[in-house]
């Protein structure tokens, strides 16, 4: 089974491209805090939380929705699978794990990192949405 589940806060603006197709997809990072145990706590007071950078790709509606929603420190819940790929770069071969989204809830406040400046306001503190039935995109679809 592979279903990855991750909450946390946009790292830096998604990254919104278009295949040669049409198809929209956005790619943003989602640094989700690390939990420790309770031991560990009391002997780390004072130091800062440390947090797992998870590379995040959505298509389609969703890609849309993230595009035009979610910004810098927006706070999310997301589901989706992991996959992994390989590239070629400079004739050097690259690999990339990544979580493919099919749902995104946006948590926090309403204006907590809300959208662009240019969007208007965002639909903060529990907006559902999915993308059950989206078609799996080929490898030569990808812009990146």
């Amino acid at each position: 089974m592979n279903k990855w589940i991750g909450k946390g806060r946009l790292a830096r603006d998604p990254d919104v491209r278009y295949t040669p197709s049409g198809k929209v997809v956005a790619r943003f990072t989602l640094a989700c805090d690390k939990r420790k145990p309770k031991d560990s706590q009391q002997q780390t007071q004072g130091k800062q939380p440390t947090a797992d950078f998870i590379d995040c790709v959505a298509w389609d509606k969703l890609a849309e929705l993230v595009k035009n929603y979610c910004g810098k420190g927006k706070e999310l819940l997301v589901e989706g699978h992991m996959t992994s790929r390989s590239y070629e770069k400079d004739g050097t071969k690259r690999y990339v794990t990544e979580a493919v989204i099919n749902h995104i809830e946006f948590c926090g406040k309403k204006d907590d990192g809300g959208a662009p400046a240019n969007q208007g306001a965002s639909n903060g503190g529990g907006g559902y949405f999915s993308d059950n039935d989206a078609p799996p995109i080929p490898d030569d679809e990808i812009p990146f």
